[in-house]
Parts: C-alpha cells; sequence; structure tokens
C-alpha cells in the first residue's frame, strides 16, 4: 500500500530564517512558522496558534534566505519528517519539521517589491 506525505501551510514566520552551510557549500535555512485558527471555547472564540519547523535545502533555502522576514505570509507545501539527534548535552532529542518543497509568498501587492511575489519550487 503507497502512503502519502503531504503538508501544505499557510503562516506567519515566527523569526527571520536562519542559514548555514554544510560540506560542499550545501544550504539549509530553518524557522519557525506560525499557523493560527478560530476555536470555540466555553462558548467564547479563542485563536489557537500551532508552531512548526521549517526546514529548506539548497536553492529554495537561498530563496528563503533572500526573500523572507519575520512576519511575511507564506504559502508552503512539503512532508513531514522526524530525526532524532544528541544536543549539546549528549542527550538524545527528536524533532518533527516539515521539509518545504516550495513555498508562495503572500498578502496585498503593496506589501512587496516587484520581485517579492514569487512561488519558489526546489530545483535538486
Amino acid at each position: 500500500m503507497w502512503g502519502v506525505n503531504k503538508v501544505v501551510l499557510v503562516g506567519h514566520l515566527g523569526k527571520d530564517p536562519d542559514i548555514r552551510y554544510l560540506a560542499e557549500n550545501i544550504s539549509v535555512v530553518s524557522f519557525p512558522l506560525a499557523t493560527s485558527e478560530n476555536i470555540t471555547v466555553d462558548g467564547r472564540k479563542v485563536e489557537e496558534t500551532e508552531w512548526h519547523n521549517i526546514v529548506m535545502w539548497r536553492s529554495l533555502a537561498e530563496a528563503a534566505y533572500k526573500f523572507l522576514k519575520k512576519g511575511k505570509l507564506i504559502y508552503l507545501e512539503g512532508k513531514i519528517r522526524t530525526r532524532s539527534f544528541d544536543d549539546k548535552q549528549g542527550v538524545q532529542r527528536t524533532i518533527t519539521e516539515v521539509l518545504a518543497e516550495n513555498f508562495t509568498v503572500l498578502g496585498r501587492s503593496s506589501d512587496f517589491n516587484s520581485a517579492d511575489n514569487t512561488a519558489y519550487h526546489s530545483t535538486d
């Protein structure tokens, strides 16, 4: 049986993307993305926010680093990835991330420079 690992998110960046370069100058960007929804609790509407760890690689990472800033509203597609690592104290940690495959900056046209309102896709 085939499975599908597909994520679609529309949300705001929680901070500017962090970029790092690995061996052979491979770039990787990460940042938190907030998605919100209104729910009813005890008869009143409350906004509930979920935070997602976003990761982008190579040319998509370079585009994200160039065009994305804290607070920007974006649409992105990707897949969920869970990985384990040892932190600085040697404790094993597990993190769930969204490995982005493309993104589009959203908002009013007055919010952008002429090149900003573009869709970016992974070419790697």
